[in-house]
């Protein structure tokens, strides 16, 4: 897939689609649409109102920019007794890095939020985004916020400048981690983290062409904080990813045993509790800890599988009832 300017292909524009569906649909999905600085569109997923599963479904997929599919599946017997968010695309490198990895820090007074979405192909402000040339021109750009604050105004101001667009060009989903749909969208970055990873250890991301990955859909938590140990916990202890890709086998064995999150040092402990040791500081923690619980490749070119890393229920039930 090219990006091609202000067409049909663009992520944003694909976006878009979806973002105008949802607010059509509001109602059924219990959102709500505000108009914001400017006259941007902010729509609701779960601060001030309830939101829910399918609103998260519908999030999740619009921060892939439409490029991805998600849907809700039974539990896996190895992994415990929660539901599944499951993941599939065909578009892997475009969806998952190009604009569903929350790679953009915006913060103003005591506003933070890290941003996803394809607003960030057209802002172009992180090293992936150049590096994977998934820069874009867009006329109206869509982004996603995990806060539990509605954007301000500046916030907004930032958004549209770094994009290039007018304020009343942007639209901005938000949803709080402690949500129905902030929890489920969350969830349903199991590829994403894979590929994030393969990344960080430079293997060509590129080779893959099709990718599928499911987590535990963990229990909603009371606040933010145990939110985002259970969600980053779902897919560290229990997401399995499968990416079909191409190439030799001997890169996929030499970077294979690295993508897990068994490979990091800080891996055996629930999320929460490595946040903690660490001093709540993100930056503090091993960055190979964030990817899925097991990654399986399928090589289509010479039909071989190889398959790393392991489930791990044990830690899963620690987190999940804390």
């Amino acid at each position: 897939m090219d990006a091609v300017e202000d067409g049909k292909s663009t992520l944003n524009w694909r976006a878009s689609a979806l973002a105008d569906r949802v607010v059509y649909e509001a109602d059924d999905l219990r959102l709500g649409v505000n108009v914001g600085a400017a006259g941007s569109t902010i729509i609701d997923f779960g601060v001030s109102v309830e939101g829910g599963l399918e609103a998260g479904r519908r999030l999740a997929e619009i921060c892939l920019a439409g490029l991805g599919h998600v849907q809700f599946g039974p539990p896996v017997e190895a992994v415990g007794p929660w539901p599944t968010v499951i993941v599939r695309t065909d578009h892997p490198s475009w969806a998952c890095l190009g604009s569903q990895y929350a790679g953009w820090q915006l913060a103003k007074g005591k506003f933070f939020a890290m941003g996803s979405g394809p607003m960030r192909a057209a802002a172009g402000k992180e090293p992936i985004i150049e590096k994977l040339s998934f820069r874009e021109t867009a006329k109206s750009v869509v982004g996603v916020l995990e806060t539990r604050a509605l954007p301000p105004g500046d916030i907004i101001t930032e958004i549209a400048e770094s994009c290039w667009v007018p304020p009343e060009n942007v639209t901005i989903l938000v949803a709080p981690t402690s949500s129905q749909a902030g929890t489920v969208q969350v969830v349903a970055r199991s590829v994403e983290t894979a590929l994030h990873k393969l990344h960080e250890l430079e293997f060509d991301v590129t080779r893959v062409v099709s990718a599928f990955g499911t987590a535990p859909l963990p229990p909603i938590a009371a606040d933010d904080l145990a939110a985002v140990g259970w969600t980053n916990d779902a897919i560290l202890y229990g997401g399995q990813v499968t990416l079909w890709v191409r190439g030799d086998d001997a890169s996929l064995e030499a970077v294979g045993p690295r993508v897990p999150s068994n490979g990091s040092v800080d891996y055996g402990l629930p999320f929460a509790q490595v946040f903690q040791n660490y001093g709540r500081d993100f930056y503090k923690i091993d960055p190979l800890l964030f990817s899925p619980a097991v990654v399986v490749f399928h090589n289509l070119d010479t039909g071989r599988t190889f398959r790393y890393g392991a489930l791990n229920r044990e830690v899963l039930e620690r987190s999940f009832s804390a």
